[in-house]
């Protein structure tokens, strides 16, 4: 399912990361991969605990980062799209649980 402002994402419990000096590792135990997340992107993970709707993710991006709106909603759709691409968040329609 492709992300929208509309969706709501969380994180897989198949994963382990950790956040060390702003950044993050996520380890996806499914594929056995890490990915390296920057201070943007480990934002975006720590809010990935629980689910989110992806328009609220944008706000604290845009409230905290120097960042237009239509930059970051792009960024940020296609960043949750490859995290979805390699099986680390769960994407749903509509509101969260």
């Amino acid at each position: 399912m492709a992300v929208t402002m509309d969706s709501t994402v969380v994180a897989v419990s198949d994963q382990v990361s950790a956040t060390m000096q702003g950044e993050a590792i996520v380890l996806g135990l499914e594929k056995g991969m890490y990915y390296g997340l920057d201070e943007v992107a480990a934002l975006v993970w720590s809010l990935l605990g629980e689910p989110r709707p992806v328009a609220e993710i944008k706000g604290r991006i845009v409230a905290e980062f120097d960042v237009d709106e239509s930059t970051c909603e792009r960024d940020l759709v296609a960043f949750l799209d490859d995290m979805d691409a390699e099986g680390l968040i769960e994407v749903r329609d509509g509101q969260p649980d």
